[in-house]
């Protein structure tokens, strides 16, 4: 049997600002919107252009800021030219962490991108 992973879901407290989030940080484009206004929310789906797995912005309308779990860590991404990818986010001004590594060689490899919602996404060196 064969899992293929599709998307994974978060609850945003401003919509317009976490798509927007995604679009610059990410380059994701929104692949579809689903309103609800009976049962009071909105899914908008995100991903590349070239498609494959996707995001999944949950808004309830209403909703406080969300407090995040302490079960929660972190949504993982991989980016070919890392040096550059972790300078046009600090030029964005996005909340970032300084580059880091757990392995023996001083090439940092990861880093860390906070969203408006406070939801911490892993760069990591391809």
């Amino acid at each position: 049997m064969k899992f293929k992973p599709i998307h994974s879901c978060i609850r945003v407290y401003d919509l317009e600002k976490s798509v927007n989030f995604y679009k610059e940080a990410f380059d994701f484009v929104v692949t579809r919107k689903k309103d609800y206004p009976d049962d009071k929310f909105t899914l908008v789906y995100m991903a590349k252009e070239e498609g494959g797995f996707e995001l999944e912005l949950t808004y309830n309308y209403g909703h406080e800021p969300y407090t995040i779990g302490d079960g929660y860590s972190h949504i993982a991404f991989e980016v070919d030219d890392f040096d550059k990818s972790y300078e046009e986010h600090k030029k964005k001004g996005f909340k970032v962490t300084e580059p880091g590594g757990l392995s023996d060689d001083d090439k940092p490899h990861f880093y860390f991108i906070t969203d408006p919602d406070g939801y911490d996404i892993e760069i990591i060196r391809k």
